[in-house]
Order: structure tokens, then sequence, then C-alpha cells
């Protein structure tokens, strides 16, 4: 079972919303590691992890992806299925509410399968527990009836690889982390190996473009490969109804001004949180809550979706105190039409905040 979210018109750029682009996205997936572009040290250990497991004949160990949404960890679990020549079993943390929906999955797993957990840091504490031994020893110990006659069953399971994904590792419990055999952390990628990715999309989807047009959107994509994925497809149509079909660097300028996604890639949304940011707390600092508040958002979505990326371009700032705009923030927001710093108060360019 997959959780899926419903979307919204201001999801353009929005990497955890899945919708009626899910088909779309799939079709877009690498098969094996050597199509897969970025992540170069990922790769590599993930090789040498499957070459050795393939030569002593044992299943793969457990794995742990994590990093922000949208680099590619669900894409990475189908390619070690595929690699390693077995099946994967996909479902999500919130899926799994009590030890039966757990039970029923790892009892329908065959030997060497793969059970692939997105969102597993939402995993129940119940769930959770219950996993270790599974994990460990390949045994399920289950409890039938309550009270005083209440009977402890253990399962054995067939031996499987458990891959979690995660965008907030610091959720998961210390010894839930420890069992995972390797860790691994996803990164933003470079923007050449956007343009790469944004190439292959283009040659399997039959689109006419350019290498200014691969820029164009490469540059505004936030360096994930979702998003590029889903731009592109956006270009695409524009660029059938309102231009010859091919795009190039002013189809694809004129396409993102139209979905109101700037040269650095942000939207409405991140806008948004900006300018609340600086106009109605004069550039901060500012509590998550109070921020939370002003842009009508859930204060989780500002800390798990908009605000990574803003930290990484260097327009805000976390301190001791609360948020704060940078003077960066100040430059880009004044050029693209939104508030200046007037008469409020402007961060001294001299200060680093330290970042928690």
């Amino acid at each position: 079972m997959i959780n899926q979210d419903t979307t919204t018109d201001l999801d353009i750029v929005n990497p955890t919303s899945l919708s009626d682009e899910t088909l779309f996205e799939a079709t877009l997936r690498p098969q094996k590691l050597a199509e897969y572009v970025g992540q170069e040290k990922i790769k590599e250990s993930l090789q040498i992890l499957i070459d050795a497991a393939h030569g002593r004949k044992e299943t793969l160990e457990h794995l742990l992806l994590y990093g922000p949404p949208g680099l590619g960890k669900t894409t990475l679990a189908h390619i070690i299925a595929h690699e390693v020549g077995v099946n994967i079993k996909i479902t999500s943390g919130p899926a799994i509410e009590k030890a039966g929906d757990l039970a029923s999955l790892l009892t329908n797993l065959s030997e060497n399968d793969i059970l692939f957990i997105d969102e597993i840091h939402r995993l129940n504490k119940t769930v959770e527990e219950i996993l270790y031994p599974a994990m460990e020893d390949y045994c399920l110990d289950i409890v039938l009836g309550k009270g005083a006659g209440a009977k402890a069953l253990r399962l054995d399971l067939p031996k499987f690889t458990l891959i979690g994904a995660t965008t907030r590792i610091g959720l998961l419990t210390g010894p839930f982390r420890d069992r995972f055999g390797m860790t691994y952390r996803l990164d933003y990628y470079e923007e050449d190996e956007i343009e790469k990715i944004i190439a292959r999309a283009a040659k399997i989807l039959n689109i006419s473009i350019d290498a200014t047009g691969k820029n164009e959107i490469a540059k505004r994509a936030r360096r994930t490969p979702r998003i590029a994925n889903r731009l592109l497809k956006r270009v695409r149509d524009f660029a059938q109804v309102k231009a010859s079909g091919k795009i190039d660097k002013d189809v694809a300028r004129q396409a993102l001004i139209m979905l109101e996604v700037d040269e650095l890639g942000l939207d409405n949304n991140d806008r948004r949180i900006l300018e609340a940011l600086i106009e109605k707390f004069a550039g901060g600092p500012v509590g998550i809550s109070s921020l939370a508040a002003a842009t009508s958002e859930d204060s989780g979505t500002i800390e798990d979706i908009y605000e990574p990326y803003l930290l990484r371009l260097g327009l805000l700032a976390r301190t001791p105190k609360g948020r704060v705009a940078t003077p960066a923030a100040y430059d880009h927001m004044s050029a693209n039409g939104g508030p200046a710093s007037g008469g409020k108060k402007t961060p001294q360019k001299s200060k680093n905040p330290t970042l928690l």
C-alpha cells in the first residue's frame, strides 16, 4: 500500500506531493545503477555491497536512505531490487498502523525480497519495536490474546532486506538506526547533473530541447531531479501550445515565469515566507510557529519543504532566537519586485548567525 497525498496547483515545485504524475515519474525512473545520474560515492558503495552479497550468496544488508525529498531515495530502492534480482514491496510508515499490518507484509515476502518503507520516521513505535527481531533474527514475535490467557508466538520469516527512506533521520530512535547495516545521505545535485537528468527525460519523452533550454530549466529546478522532471513536462506543454514545440532558453524562461518559478527556483510559497519574514517581522528573528501563522502554512511543512532550500541558498538563517532573513534575501526580493528594506531593520552583512 502506497500512501498518496493530494496536490494543489501551487505544488509545482513541491517534491513531496504525489499526483497523477506518478506514472510520468515512473517512466523516467532509471533501472540500473549505471543509468542513475549523480550520488557517485553512494553508487560506488552500493555496487560493492551488492557484488559482495552476490559473491557470498547472502541477503543484502538493511539500508537506510535519508535526505531532502525528491532526490531519488525511492528510485535507488527500485534500482537495488533490480540489481539484486529480487522483488520489492513498497509501503510507507503511516500506512503500517498496527502490528498486524506489519505481520502481513513480512509473512508475504519471499527469500531475499526487499521491503521498502518510505517515511520510515513516521512508524508507530510499537510497530518499530516489532521490527527489531525481524531485522536481526528474521523472526516475528506476536502476542495472541490479552491478559492471563495471552500467548507469545514466534514466526520464522524469510531472509529479507529492509530499505528505509526518511527526510528526518533525527526522528528515528538510536536502536532503530543501529540496526541498519549502511546509512546513506543523498545530497542536492549539481547543476550539470540536473541537465543530464533533463536530457535523459527529454529523450525518453521525445521532447525537442537544446542546451540553453536544459540549462534554463536546470537553474530553476532546486537541484532536485523530481522537480526538474516536473518542470520539463510543464515547459513541454507551454512549448507545444505557445511555441513551435522546441524548447530553447526563451521558451523555457517564458514558461517558468508563467509558472512563477524565478531564476533561483523559488516559487510563490517560498517568496511568501520571505515576504512575511521581511515585511511582518522586520527580517526577524522570529519563531517558526509565528512564521507559520503569518503565512498560513503548517510549521512542519515550512521546516521540511521550504526552509532547507532557503537555508542552502543563504536566504534564510536559523539563530538561537529564531529565523532571520539574510542580506541576500533582501537583495533577491527587491530584484524580483518584492519588499526591500525600506525603513525597516536591515541585517548587517558582517553578521554570520549560528546555524542550528
